[in-house]
C-alpha cells in the first residue's frame, strides 16, 4: 500500500565511517559462532552429518591400509630376487597380482565411499546456505528502520552475498577435510608403530615443530581474515554509490575524486588481502620443509635397521610414504583452519545480522483498527535519531478527522520525521502520538500502516510490469479498478503509448521511463490502495507545472473526507489546506490557515515571500 522506501541518509556516515582509519578487530569466539551454527542449521543435519563422518572415516582407513599392502608386495619382489640369486627361489608373480588386485579393489571402495561422502557433504551446505539466505530475507523486513540508517548498502549485501558464499564454500570443503585430515594422522600413527615404534617415535619429533608453526601461523592469520571481510563489504559499498551515482558524479566533475576513494578503499582490501593470502599460502611451503626433514631422518634410519636385519625392504618403503602422508595430512588441517577461521568470520557476520533486535510487529491485546478514523494528536513528542541529537524537541498538534494538514519549514526542520513517527518507523524519545485517543503503541505495527497511503519525493517501483507496480498495495484489483487509479493520476495516457501497456516491464533500475512518470505510478498505486489517512512528502516535485495541476485536482478529490498530510516545498500549492503546521527546528512555531498566517507576518509569511519573489524572478524573462 504505501511508497515507504526512503533512501537512508547514510553517504555522510559511510565517509566518514568507511573504514578508513579503522583497526581490524579480533576474531570473535569460535566456540560460541559454532555453538550458534549448530543450534540454528547443523541440529537439523545430524543423520546426514553422521552418514558423512563414517563414510570419510571408512574412505581413510582404506586409503591408509594401501601403503602397507603395497610394501607387502615390495617384500615380496626383493625376496624373489634375493632367493633368485641365491638360487633359493624366484618371484612369485601369482602372490603379486593377488596383492595388487586387493589394493586396487580397496582403493575403488574408497573412492566410492569418498564420492558418497562428498554428495552428501555438499548437499548440506547447499542447504544451509538456501535457508540463511531466506532467512536473511526475512530479517530485512523485521529490522527497525535506525538499523539502515547505520549500514551501508555494500555492508548488507555484502553478508548476503559474500558472506553467506564464503561460508556454504569453506563449510563443505573444510568438514570433510579436517576429518580426513585428522583420522589419516590417526590411522597412519597406528600403522607406523605396527611397522616399528623406534623409527615411529624418531619421526615423531617433528610434530612439535609443525604445531608451533601451525599456531603461529594461524594467530597471524586470523585478524587480517576478519578484515578482509570487513573491508569486502565496504568496497562493494563504493562500487554501489559510485555505479547509482554516476549522473551527479559526471556533473560535478568528480570522477578523479571518485576514483580516488576508490582506490584508497580498494589498498586498504589490497592490503589485508595480500596478507591473509600470503599468510595463508605460506603455511603449505613451512609444513612442506618440515616433513622433508622427516623423510630424510627416516630414510637414513630405516636404510640402518634394514642393513641390521629389523625391518623388511618392503616395511621401509610403506614407512616412508606413511611418514610423507604423515606430514600432509598436518598441512591440510593448517589449511583447513585458515578456511575455518575465514568460514566462523564469515558465519558471525551472518548471526550478527541474524541476531540484529527486530522491530516489534505484534503486542499483546492490539486495539482494534477496523474502525479508526483520522482524529490525530501530537502530545509534547521528543524525538533524535540519535540520543545526542534530537531532531523534534517539543511538538504537539491536535489534527480532526478528515483535514488537509500542510507541513512548512526550511530544510532540516523536522517535517519528514513527523511522518515516520507517524507511521512509527521510529519510536519516540518522550511524549505520544495518538490515533483516535489511541496510543500509536498500542497498535500492531502492521495493522497501523495498512490505514496509511505515502507518497515520497524519493519514488521506488521494482522490477515488473506497469500494472503489477500500481497493484502492490492490493494485489487484488481488478484491471478496471488499475486503469481508474491510473487515470485519476493522469497516467493513463502514457501508460497507452507505452509497448505492451499496462504489461510494459520495468527494468531493473526502471531506467526505461522518466522521474516524472515514476511518480504519477507511484500516485497511481495510493489511489488504488484507497487508504483512510494520506501522507504525500513533496509528492509532486518530479512533475512539471502543468502535470502538477492534473495531479492536484486528482489529489484534492482523494483526499475528501480523508486526514493527509502533505509536505510541500512550493507554498503555493497548499493555500487551500485546512490546517497549516509551521516547523522551524523541531517545534511548531505557527500552525492556521494560509491567509491567516500571512496577517501574522511571522516566520510563515517571510517564507512564503521570499518563496514568491523566487518564482517570480525566474519567471522573468532575461535577455
Amino acid at each position: 500500500m504505501m511508497e515507504n522506501k526512503e533512501k537512508a541518509n547514510v553517504q555522510g556516515f559511510k565517509r566518514k565511517n568507511g573504514g578508513r582509519n579503522r583497526v581490524a578487530e579480533k576474531a570473535k569466539d569460535t566456540k560460541g559462532t559454532l555453538k550458534k551454527l549448530f543450534s540454528l542449521y547443523l541440529s537439523k543435519y545430524k543423520l546426514p552429518l553422521i552418514i558423512v563422518f563414517v563414510f570419510a572415516i571408512a574412505s581413510t582407513v582404506f586409503t591408509i591400509v594401501g601403503p602397507k599392502i603395497l610394501g607387502n608386495a615390495t617384500t615380496e619382489i626383493y625376496n624373489g630376487i634375493v632367493g633368485k640369486i641365491y638360487g633359493t627361489g624366484g618371484i612369485d608373480f601369482g602372490k603379486i597380482v593377488k596383492i595388487l588386485l586387493t589394493l586396487v579393489i580397496l582403493y575403488l571402495i574408497s573412492a566410492l565411499f569418498s564420492l558418497i561422502q562428498a554428495l552428501v557433504m555438499t548437499q548440506i551446505a547447499q542447504k544451509m546456505t538456501y535457508k540463511m539466505r531466506d532467512d536473511l530475507s526475512k530479517k530485512f523486513h523485521k529490522l527497525p528502520m535506525n538499523f539502515y540508517d547505520k549500514k551501508t548498502k555494500g555492508e548488507v549485501l555484502s553478508i548476503v552475498t559474500n558472506d553467506i558464499d564464503t561460508f556454504g564454500q569453506y563449510f563443505n570443503q573444510s568438514i570433510t577435510e579436517i576429518i580426513r585430515a585428522v583420522f589419516t594422522v590417526i590411522g597412519i600413527l597406528f600403522m607406523m608403530f605396527s611397522i616399528n615404534v623406534e623409527i615411529t617415535f624418531i619421526s615423531l619429533l617433528i610434530l612439535p615443530i609443525s604445531v608451533f608453526a601451525l599456531r603461529f601461523i594461524v594467530n597471524k592469520s586470523q585478524k587480517y581474515f576478519k578484515a578482509q571481510q570487513e573491508d569486502l563489504g565496504i568496497v562493494n559499498g563504493k562500487v554501489e554509490e559510485s555505479y547509482s551515482g554516476q549522473q551527479i558524479i559526471k556533473a560535478f566533475n568528480e570522477e578523479e575524486k571518485a576514483i580516488e576513494e576508490f582506490k584508497k578503499q580498494n589498498d586498504e582490501l589490497y592490503s589485508v588481502g595480500w596478507k591473509s593470502q600470503f599468510m595463508g599460502g605460506f603455511m603449505y611451503p613451512v609444513m612442506n620443509f618440515i616433513s622433508n626433514l622427516g623423510y630424510v631422518a627416516i630414510a637414513i634410519i630405516g636404510g640402518y635397521y634394514t642393513i641390521q636385519g629389523k625391518i623388511q625392504v618392503g616395511d621401509i618403503q610403506s614407512f616412508i610414504t606413511y611418514n610423507k602422508q604423515f606430514t600432509q595430512p598436518l598441512g591440510q588441517i593448517a589449511q583447513v583452519m585458515v578456511q575455518i577461521q575465514t568460514m566462523i568470520a564469515a558465519a558471525e557476520r551472518v548471526i550478527g545480522f541474524l541476531e540484529q533486535d527486530e522491530e516489534k510487529e505484534v503486542i499483546k491485546n492490539p486495539v482494534a483498527v477496523s474502525k479508526l478514523t483520522g482524529n490525530i494528536k501530537f502530545e509534547h513528542v521528543k524525538f533524535g535519531y540519535d540520543e545526542d541529537r534530537i531532531v523534534i524537541k517539543d511538538f504537539s498538534a491536535d489534527i480532526k478527522d478528515g483535514q488537509k494538514i500542510a507541513i512548512v519549514g526550511p530544510t532540516g526542520a523536522g517535517k519528514t520525521t513527523l511522518v515516520k513517527l507517524l507511521m512509527r518507523f521510529y519510536d519516540l524519545n518522550d511524549g505520544k502520538i495518538t490515533i483516535d485517543g489511541y496510543n500509536i503503541k498500542d497498535f500492531n505495527r502492521g495493522d497501523l500502516r495498512q490505514h496509511f497511503g505515502m507518497v515520497l519525493q524519493d519514488t521506488w517501483l521494482f522490477s515488473g510490469s506497469i500494472k503489477e507496480n500500481i497493484k502492490y498495495g492490493r494485489p487484488d484489483a481488478t484491471d478496471d479498478e488499475v486503469i481508474n487509479a491510473a487515470k485519476a493520476a493522469h497516467v493513463h495516457h502514457f501508460i497507452k503509448t507505452l509497448p505492451n501497456s499496462y504489461d510494459m516491464i520495468l527494468d531493473e533500475e526502471t531506467s526505461n521511463i522518466s522521474a516524472g512518470q515514476k511518480q504519477l505510478l507511484t500516485i497511481a498505486r495510493v489511489i488504488l490502495a484507497d487508504p483512510q489517512i494520506l501522507i504525500l512528502d513533496e509528492a509532486t516535485s518530479s512533475i512539471d507545472t502543468r502535470t502538477e495541476i492534473q495531479i492536484q485536482s486528482a489529489m484534492d478529490n482523494l483526499m475528501k473526507g480523508r486526514t493527509s498530510f502533505i509536505i510541500a516545498h512550493r507554498l503555493s500549492t497548499i493555500k487551500n489546506a485546512d490546517k497549516i503546521l509551521v516547523i522551524n527546528e523541531g517545534d511548531i512555531v505557527e500552525q492556521g490557515k494560509h491567509e491567516e498566517l500571512l496577517e501574522k507576518n511571522g516566520f510563515y509569511a517571510t517564507l512564503y515571500n521570499s518563496q514568491f519573489d523566487e518564482e517570480e524572478a525566474e519567471a522573468e524573462p532575461s535577455f
